[in-house]
C-alpha cells in the first residue's frame, strides 16, 4: 500500500472497499488535516472533530472524485468548508449562551512569536488566493515539495513555480499587513515551513479511520451536524464556481443590462435601484452575476457604501466619487492611497455580484469605464504608531466585547455604529476607526491581539475640517485622544514618519 500515491488509494478503496488502503491514506494526511483544523478552530477537540468529519466525507465522496484532483487541495477545501461549518455553530452556540472567550499575548518578532499571530490568519489568507497560487502554496510549505516538483504537480516550469509561489506569498504578507502582522515573505514562508504540520493525536487516526470507513455511521450527533453544514457549504461553492464559469459570456453578450431592468427587489424597486436604493442582503442572494459603474442615479445622496457578504466578493454604492469607488475595490484606506491632481468629481453608482476573484474583476471595470489603474508601493510617509507605553502595561484589560458586536472602539457602545468584526485582534479595529477619523495611515506595533473591555472617555470636538479652523479641530481631537489613550489604557499615539504600503493611481494613458 505505500508504494501507491494517494488517489490510488482512494480508488482502492472506493472499488474494493479497502480498509488498509483507507487506513494508509488517512495516516499519511491527517497530520495535514488536523493542523488546518487546529489553526482555524482553536481548539484541540474542536480540530480533531474538524478531521473525522473530513474523512468522513472522503470517505462517502471517495468514488466521485476526479483522477485530475490533487488530493492535498481538495483536503485544504473540504476542511476550510467543515472549519467554517463548525466555527459558524460555535458562534451562533455562543450567541445564545453569550459566553466569550478573551485572549491576550505579547508578541516579540521572533519567527515563533510571529506564527502566533499568523497561525489564526493563515487560512483564510490562503483562501483568499487564487486556486493555482493556493495549490503552489500547499505543495510548497505543507508537502515540502521542492520547486522542480510543484511545477510538475502544476504543469508549469520551475521558473514559473518559483514565481507563483513568490507572488503568493506577497499576496499573504499584504494580506497580514493589513490585519496588524507585518514581516517580510521570507520570514512568513519560514514561519509557514516551521509549524504549518503538526502532529495530530496518536490515537485519533484510528478512531477517524473506524469512523469514516462507517462512513459517519458510528459518529456523534455534533459531528453528523458538522458534516451536514460543511457539505452545505461544499455545495454552495461549486455553485458559485459555475456561475463563474458564465460570467464571462453574461458581460460580453450585454445580457448584464438586461438582467438589471428585469429584476425587482422585496421592496418594489426595479433596475439598479432594486439594489441600491434599499440595501437589502436577501435581494443579494437572489442577484444574478453583475457588474456595473454608471452614472448615478442619486444626486446628492449621501448613500451607503459597502461590501455584503464578503466572502462572496458583493460590492455596492451609491452617489460615490471615483475616489470611494478605488478605496472599494482595492481594500484600502483613503489615508493610504495617493490620487492624482485634478480627479473628477463626477459621482456614480456601482454594483459588483460576481462571485470569486470580484475584486480583480472590479478593478478591470474600473480601468475601462473610468480609465484609472491603481498599484502598491512603499512610500516614507507622515503617520501615527500606536504603542504601549512603557508605564501601560496592565492597564488594558481582555474581556467583556464579543464577536461581531457593534461596537466603535473609539466611541463607544453605539447601536448606530457601523458592525466591526476583529475576533482575533480588537486593537486591529482601534487603529483602523483611529486612521478613518484622522485622515492619517495609524500604524498598530501594539503587538497586542485578543478581545478587550474599552470604552475611550475622551472629549470630541465637532466642526468643519477644512481650512485653519478645520485644521486646530483635527488637532485638538488628537491631542484629546492621544491623552485618553494613554491615561486610561496605557497606550502611546504617536506622529512619526515611516515606510507605508501606499496605492499610487495613475490616469490610464
Amino acid at each position: 500500500m505505500q508504494d501507491l500515491d494517494d488517489l490510488a488509494l482512494l480508488r482502492e478503496y472506493a472499488a474494493n472497499n479497502s480498509e488498509a488502503a483507507f487506513e494508509e491514506l488517512v495516516s499519511r494526511r491527517i497530520g495535514f488535516v488536523y493542523s488546518s483544523a487546529l489553526r482555524q478552530a482553536r481548539d484541540p477537540h474542536l480540530a480533531e472533530e474538524i478531521t473525522q468529519a473530513v474523512f468522513i466525507i472522503l470517505a462517502q465522496k471517495a468514488g466521485r472524485i476526479s483522477e485530475k484532483t490533487i488530493l492535498t487541495g481538495w483536503l485544504f477545501r473540504t476542511t476550510r468548508f467543515t472549519a467554517l461549518a463548525q466555527m459558524r455553530a460555535e458562534a451562533k452556540r455562543r450567541r445564545q449562551e453569550k459566553e466569550f472567550q478573551m485572549q491576550t499575548e505579547f508578541q516579540s518578532a521572533s519567527t515563533d512569536e510571529l506564527w502566533k499571530q499568523m497561525s489564526p490568519l493563515l487560512d483564510e489568507a490562503l483562501a483568499s488566493l487564487g486556486e493555482k497560487d493556493r495549490q503552489a502554496m500547499l505543495l510548497r510549505f505543507f508537502e515540502n515539495k521542492s520547486l522542480a516538483e510543484v511545477g510538475n504537480y502544476l504543469g508549469i516550469g520551475e521558473d514559473t513555480a518559483r514565481k507563483r509561489v513568490a507572488r503568493a506569498l506577497e499576496k499573504l504578507r499584504k494580506f497580514f499587513t493589513r490585519r496588524g502582522v507585518s514581516s517580510t515573505t521570507a520570514i512568513i514562508a519560514g514561519a509557514i515551513s516551521a509549524n504549518s504540520i503538526q502532529a495530530a493525536p496518536v490515537a485519533l487516526a484510528k478512531s477517524v479511520t473506524a469512523v469514516a470507513i462507517a462512513k459517519g455511521a458510528a459518529a456523534s450527533t455534533s459531528t453528523l451536524t458538522l458534516i451536514k453544514g460543511a457539505l452545505k457549504i461544499m455545495a454552495w461553492s461549486k455553485a458559485k464556481t459555475a456561475i463563474v464559469a458564465g460570467i464571462v459570456v453574461l458581460l460580453a453578450s450585454g445580457t448584464t443590462t438586461v438582467a438589471i431592468k428585469n429584476f425587482k427587489s422585496s421592496n418594489g424597486a426595479q433596475g439598479i435601484d432594486a439594489y441600491i436604493s434599499d440595501i437589502n442582503l436577501e435581494d443579494y442572494e437572489k442577484a444574478p452575476p453583475l457588474l456595473v459603474i454608471q452614472p448615478t442615479h442619486f444626486q446628492k445622496y449621501q448613500g451607503i457604501m459597502g461590501r455584503f457578504v464578503p466572502s462572496d466578493g458583493k460590492f455596492v454604492g451609491r452617489d460615490r466619487t471615483i475616489k470611494d469607488i478605488i478605496a472599494t475595490a482595492y481594500d484600502f484606506h483613503t489615508p493610504r492611497i495617493i490620487f492624482p491632481d485634478q480627479m473628477p468629481t463626477n459621482h456614480y453608482d456601482f454594483l459588483v455580484t460576481v462571485p470569486d476573484h470580484s475584486r480583480e474583476q472590479f478593478q478591470s471595470e474600473i480601468k475601462k469605464v473610468l480609465g484609472y489603474t491603481a498599484q502598491t508601493q512603499t512610500r516614507v510617509e507622515d503617520v501615527l504608531v500606536l504603542n504601549v507605553a512603557d508605564s501601560g502595561i496592565g492597564k488594558l484589560k481582555p474581556g467583556g466585547v464579543a464577536q461581531n458586536s457593534r461596537i466603535d472602539p473609539i466611541h463607544g457602545p453605539d447601536r448606530n455604529a457601523p458592525e466591526i468584526n476583529y475576533p482575533n485582534n480588537f486593537i486591529s479595529a482601534l487603529a483602523e476607526q483611529l486612521e478613518y477619523q484622522f485622515r492619517i495611515p495609524v500604524i498598530d506595533q501594539t503587538r497586542l491581539v485578543g478581545l478587550y473591555n474599552m470604552v475611550l472617555d475622551w472629549h470630541w470636538q465637532r466642526g468643519r475640517w477644512q481650512g485653519a479652523r478645520g485644521v486646530e479641530n483635527r488637532e485638538a481631537n488628537l491631542n484629546s485622544i492621544k491623552k485618553a489613550l494613554l491615561d486610561q489604557f496605557g497606550l502611546e499615539l504617536v506622529s512619526t514618519n515611516m515606510p507605508v504600503e501606499m496605492l499610487v493611481v495613475e490616469k490610464v494613458k
